[in-house]
């Protein structure tokens, strides 16, 4: 990465950036290369830096062997498939038996006994007839129609699972929480609650391990970065481990953890990460994460890569993987997950503007198409179009069937829905649909269209505009969404019902309760509305279709045949994707470029020979930035600044940070920057390209301040930015700066950008 140590040795350790880097500049380091070890190949995937191994595999001199290595790939013959196709005959090496026996544990928190529960998740590779007791609401056999129940079941405290583990002997464990400020709050509760897991002997050689990581830090620093406290949770045999905390604490956690000083570690999922940190037993408090919108449920090789750390070879016999209760995932799932042995790898590789023009610099237009036709995104995309055309057939077949039940022997069903829609939109009888719409509640008890058939409403929503939409369930468990514009006249409420708890509308055990009461309610006829409301002459009474006895299923039918043509035109949009191959994109790719003036024919400008040395995720953006001359005359400071904004990204949980410039001049480059970045996005939509992040100025006056020689206490203490995102944003920093220093055509910017990276590489950041 950014550091260089003995780069010429017969074994060498590098990020496959690096090595990406060295294929496209065709190092001399490549010469006598006879070996490639991918570690971790699954990364494969990962949005933002998959393409860089396949890069990798795909440009790599055919002479090189690759070893490619992971636990969480079970469509490993496919990823063969695609590797021997490229470089040539490829072995398949499938391992199935852990090297340390996995047990997995379920706990929960009993509130009517106070107890914690523990009990194996899986019983013979089934999920544990017993753990179905904790996805009941528990309300007990007598509580009264009506009543609110009261759960059972609790997530025990971290404290307590502690407790339990050391009881059991199950310490060291790795304890995952997915939040970077609960992993500090849990260090706190257990040094309050007195737990201490280490002798005067391992607190001396935990305090000498923790002095020397941070011996490069000044006092200063370490006041400002809590030492004290820190160290003190350290030599009880607690710690956390996060993106939030700087290197050298981080280094010293797991120095200290794999030396068996430390017994408990909360940590991030990052931990699970190419770190070595075996332990004895993992916990992972919550099934599911936040993903910026939502929380989602944890993928089987998320969970795997997160319990692959259980169990540490020739010290345990058995590992532990502890799953904590949730109200928001039943046992059930939670044992399914844990069964669960499906990773399909799949690819997320695009053409780059990088790539681009390293493939233009490198080789003919032909020679490029050729390569990018390489790719696993492109070999898996041409497997989908079997697949997703097989899916077309049969749903073509489902809205022939459905035509068949839409059309009406009396009149247009399409037109009297039409008489429908206008109706509702002009605040007619819909208007009374929708107010009626809006006195429900969930737990209500519906009979819809003048139907006998029931349905119970889970939840109410108000959508854009005020519309009202309810999410029902069927008596034969179908779920569905209905609104005013599905009704022909206000649902009739006949009952009420209890909704289980948890709520967990999209699981089994929760519909089939919901069913349950809502057989319970009576059958009998609904209550009618009084018809004492005149009906207009324009309403849709009078078309033919309103007497038809079968009127409703004809509705029916529509919206169901409306739905499938929607999923139809996805599918076959899909498919023109997937045929749409990548070579096609690189075309656009290469239309954007020649519109910004990198490109002439076949062949790089000088503002393309300036790309080929960018790598970043705005790569495009940069090397416009540096042909427009705004990176010129600017002081080491200054640009340290105005090159954050391409690397910072803020955080919603961060406090925001005031955006600062030294001088007007400053000022409005970044404003032109920022319309450089508009114009880009621009053309990329234009082209149908994924848009360039634009940049984020938030960080300016942080970087700007330390570039400086400001103190660490003055630029922590006032932004409140963590000690760990600071140190990697500037490493980062360091990293693109070192990039325009040789991409810049300017010799006075690309020193400037030598003396900026090198004015960060200072106190924290370099003791990092």
């Amino acid at each position: 990465g950014d550091t260089s140590i003995n780069g010429d040795a017969p074994i060498v350790v590098m990020t496959t950036e690096v090595l990406r880097n060295m294929i496209h500049s065709r190092s001399h380091g490549l010469n006598g290369l006879v070996w490639v070890v991918l570690d971790e190949v699954h990364y494969l995937q990962d949005a933002y830096r998959g393409s860089v191994w396949e890069e990798i595999i795909i440009h790599l001199p055919r002479s090189v062997a690759l070893v490619c290595l992971s636990a969480t790939v079970s469509n490993a013959p496919e990823l063969a498939a695609w590797i021997e196709a490229v470089r040539g005959p490829t072995d398949v090496v499938v391992e199935t038996a852990r090297p340390v026996t996995l047990d997995n544990w379920f706990i929960a928190d009993d509130r009517q006994t106070g107890d914690s529960v523990m009990i194996e998740t899986l019983d013979g590779g089934e999920p544990n007839r017993a753990g179905f007791r904790f996805d009941s609401a528990s309300g007990g056999a007598g509580a009264t129609k009506g009543a609110r129940f009261q759960r059972r079941w609790a997530t025990p405290g971290r404290t307590e699972v502690i407790e339990l583990l050391a009881a059991r002997n199950m310490l060291p464990a790795l304890y995952f929480i997915f939040s970077r400020a609960a992993c500090d709050d849990a260090v706190r509760s257990c040094v309050r609650a007195g737990l201490r897991f280490t002798t005067d002997a391992d607190r001396g050689r935990i305090r000498e391990i923790a002095e020397h990581h941070v011996s490069n830090l000044s006092d200063e620093d370490l006041r400002v970065l809590d030492y004290e406290r820190w160290v003190d949770a350290l030599e009880c045999g607690i710690a956390s481990h996060h993106a939030g905390m700087v290197p050298p604490f981080k280094e010293a956690v797991e120095k200290c953890f794999i030396a068996g000083l430390v017994k408990v570690v909360f940590a991030t999922e990052t931990l699970a990460l190419g770190i070595n940190m075996p332990a004895r037993s993992v916990v992972i408090e919550k099934l599911t994460k936040y993903n910026g919108e939502g929380h989602d449920i944890l993928t089987a090789a998320q969970f795997t890569q997160l319990t692959g750390r259980a169990g540490r070879r020739g010290i345990d016999d058995h590992g532990h993987a502890v799953v904590l209760w949730s109200p928001f995932v039943t046992f059930e799932n939670a044992a399914k997950l844990v069964a669960s042995r499906s990773f399909r790898l799949t690819s997320s590789f695009r053409p780059t503007y990088n790539i681009a023009a390293n493939l233009v610099r490198r080789h003919s237009a032909e020679e490029s198409h050729r390569l990018l036709s390489l790719s696993f995104a492109q070999f898996q995309a041409d497997a989908d179009i079997v697949r997703l055309e097989s899916h077309l057939e049969g749903r073509r077949a489902v809205l022939a069937s459905l035509r068949e039940e839409a059309a009406c022997e009396l009149g247009d069903v399409e037109g009297y829905r039409r008489l429908l829609d206008r109706g509702r939109a002009g605040g007619g009888s819909g208007g009374s649909i929708e107010s009626a719409l809006r006195q429900i509640r969930p737990g209500d008890v519906l009979s819809v269209d003048d139907s006998n058939e029931r349905v119970a409403v889970l939840s109410v929503s108000q959508r854009r505009g005020g519309a009202t939409r309810l999410k029902v369930i069927t008596t034969r468990r179908q779920l569905l969404s209905i609104g005013a514009a599905d009704l022909t006249e206000a649902p009739d409420v006949v009952g009420t019902i209890t909704l289980p708890v948890p709520f967990t509308p999209s699981k089994t055990s929760f519909q089939r309760q919901v069913v349950a009461g809502l057989q319970r309610v009576g059958s009998g006829r609904p209550r009618r509305r009084s018809d004492s409301a005149a009906r207009s002459q324009d309403s849709p009474d009078h078309h033919p279709v309103h007497g038809c006895p079968d009127r409703d299923s004809h509705l029916r039918a529509l919206r169901r045949l409306r739905r499938v043509e929607d999923e139809l035109r996805s599918t076959e949009d899909r498919i023109r994707s997937r045929v749409d191959s990548l070579s096609d994109v690189f075309d656009r790719v290469l239309q954007v470029l020649e519109e910004f003036g990198h490109l002439d024919g076949w062949a790089l400008s000088s503002k393309g020979e300036n790309l080929v040395r960018i790598f970043h995720e705005c790569d495009l953006l940069i090397a416009e930035v540096i042909a427009e001359g705004l990176l010129e005359g600017l002081d080491p400071p200054t640009l340290a600044g105005v090159m954050s904004s391409f690397i910072y990204e803020h955080r919603n949980s961060a406090p925001e940070i005031a955006e600062w410039y030294p001088s007007r001049d400053v000022a409005e480059r970044c404003a032109a920057i920022c319309e450089i970045g508009v114009e880009l996005n621009r053309s990329e939509r234009h082209h149908g390209l994924p848009l360039t992040r634009q940049p984020d100025p938030s960080f300016f006056a942080l970087a700007h301040a330390w570039s400086s020689g400001e103190n660490l206490e003055e630029l922590l203490g006032e932004d409140e930015i963590s000690g760990g995102d600071f140190v990697r944003t500037m490493k980062q920093l360091i990293d693109l700066l070192r990039q325009i220093a040789d991409a810049a055509p300017d010799p006075l910017t690309a020193a400037c950008a030598r003396s900026s990276a090198e004015s960060l590489f200072r106190g924290v950041v370099a003791a990092s």
